[in-house]
């Protein structure tokens, strides 16, 4: 038995607003690219057990577009460290065979990097990389074999 991870950057944001950083929405290439995200991860039979997701408001309605089920939301994904991450992912549920985490750069790049030994420089807005974790545990997710199965963005080539 192995449990799926689903990392996902949240989609393309607004930089033209006065708003914080915690509170800029999506642009309108972000509100294009999640759907489509959302779609090509169901045409590959992708439905996580469970989301995870970071309240920022980009992260969020990422999260809403991407249409694959309501999502938990967690302070500490916001500006998180790998550590953090990994802390997140360990307290899974182990009924659960596959999650998905929504963040944010850099540190859902460290992450994937981290877990799957890929050499992945910097995750694309709205990218979703997918890993296979060889456990049944989530607990020791970063320390039990891993590897990427695939890495999707919303410009990459079919």
């Amino acid at each position: 038995m192995s449990k799926t991870l689903y990392l996902v950057r949240h989609a393309k944001s607004d930089w033209s607003t006065d708003m914080n950083d915690f509170q800029r929405p999506l642009n309108k290439r972000g509100r294009r690219d999640a759907p489509e995200m959302g779609r090509r991860l169901i045409k590959h039979h992708a439905s996580p057990d469970s989301i995870v997701c970071s309240p920022a408001k980009r992260a969020i309605e990422t999260a809403e577009l991407l249409n694959l089920g309501s999502a938990v939301y967690d302070e500490s994904i916001y500006e998180a460290s790998v550590d953090a991450l990994l802390k997140i992912i360990r307290s899974l549920d182990d009924h659960h065979n596959s999650a998905m985490l929504i963040g944010h750069n850099p540190a859902m790049t460290w992450l994937a990097r981290e877990l799957s030994g890929s050499h992945i420089e910097n995750l694309p807005t709205c990218a979703v990389v997918t890993i296979r974790l060889a456990t049944r545990h989530w607990k020791k997710a970063g320390t039990c074999p891993a590897r990427m199965l695939d890495l999707d963005y919303p410009r990459k080539k079919a």
